[in-house]
């Protein structure tokens, strides 16, 4: 690999020289910037990263931690982190903890010493010291999806509770009364938000479930058919309130395996609104925001804190609506009142 006095011996001009071209820390003339230019084509010559950063005391690098990779949720977060970091001249390194503790902290570690210029955290949650670890991080961030308790630090979310609380009130709108919730791991934020809505929507109409109808799970199309071949299996109920678009899914295949149909003799409604939600059948109404707009405002908010680092602190709590698919109807003997 070409180096930079390989550059400045085939340009017949010192190496210092040739890094202020590169990094046009001082003016040169035409002719030496031209010669610089095309000793570096012909060498295919790649400046070093890290020397440049050690001058420039910046990496133009973003750190993104998430918990699961394989989930489309933040596979289309990530994205709109990347798509606004791209625009702004910052790459991203992306690494996900599978949902794994002790694998965060070591991401987390690793990001650090790499002297990025801002950190996004999309906690895996269940990791009581994660809080205090970033207390000490002197590193800009922003915590995106799951809020993080104690820790004060710009937040971009979701309003979890109040989109589980439209998505039931959705179905008893529908005249539905018998209504199940699998949720996600019931030590995460996020899902006890999300139950603590559904559990609102159903005390406002004075409609009590049971607990065998609330079963926790995790935030995934195989933890969702698991559930739902429980709740299916005898006495079916007549909606089901997915915790995640994923959970959903896996409810929907569920059923379609038992002879079930959606939406006539079940209802389901997901939570994220995932692309992949638009494309199974039926399709999957939902409750959301536009998760890559989601990624583009934590991104945002991270680069106007990397440039004022003395802003106040910004917690920024995303409205969630209703997203009207085939998946929801009205209960059988109900549907003269929507005529």
């Amino acid at each position: 690999m070409a180096t930079i006095k390989d550059v400045a011996a085939l340009a017949g001009i010192s190496y210092t020289t040739v890094s202020h071209v590169v990094n046009k820390t001082r003016p040169v003339s035409e002719e030496v910037r031209l010669k610089v230019e095309a000793a570096i084509n012909s060498l295919d010559y790649v400046p070093s990263a890290v020397a440049r950063s050690l001058k420039a005391k910046t990496t133009a690098t973003i750190g993104l931690l998430v918990p699961n990779s394989l989930n489309p949720y933040f596979a289309e977060l990530a994205r709109g982190i990347e798509d606004y970091c791209e625009r702004n001249g910052y790459c991203v390194i992306l690494c996900n903890s599978d949902d794994n503790p002790d694998k965060q902290r070591s991401y987390l570690r690793v990001l650090l010493e790499k002297r990025i210029d801002g950190l996004i955290v999309a906690s895996a949650g269940g990791d009581s010291g994660l809080a205090q670890g970033l207390a000490g991080v002197r590193t800009p961030m922003v915590i995106v999806d799951r809020g993080l308790e104690g820790l004060d630090a710009d937040l971009v979310r979701i309003d979890h509770e109040y989109g589980a609380y439209l998505a039931t009130r959705h179905l008893l709108e529908l005249g539905h009364r018998d209504i199940a919730s699998i949720g996600g791991p019931a030590h995460t934020s996020v899902a006890q938000m999300r139950l603590a809505g559904y559990c609102r929507a159903l005390k406002e109409a004075g409609v009590e479930v049971p607990s065998e109808r609330m079963l926790e799970s995790d935030f995934t199309s195989t933890g969702g058919y698991n559930a739902a071949a429980i709740l299916l299996e005898k006495n079916p109920p007549s909606a089901i309130f997915a915790g995640n678009d994923m959970i959903g899914i896996g409810v929907l295949r569920a059923a379609a395996e038992r002879n079930i149909r959606v939406p006539s003799e079940l209802s389901v409604i997901g939570f994220d609104d995932i692309q992949m939600s638009r494309y199974v059948y039926p399709a999957l109404t939902t409750v959301g925001q536009s998760i890559l707009q989601l990624g583009e405002m934590a991104a945002e908010v991270l680069l106007r804190r990397i440039a004022t680092p003395e802003l106040a602190t910004d917690q920024r709590i995303v409205t969630p609506s209703i997203v009207m698919r085939e998946s929801t109807a009205p209960l059988a003997g109900v549907f003269d009142q929507y005529r």
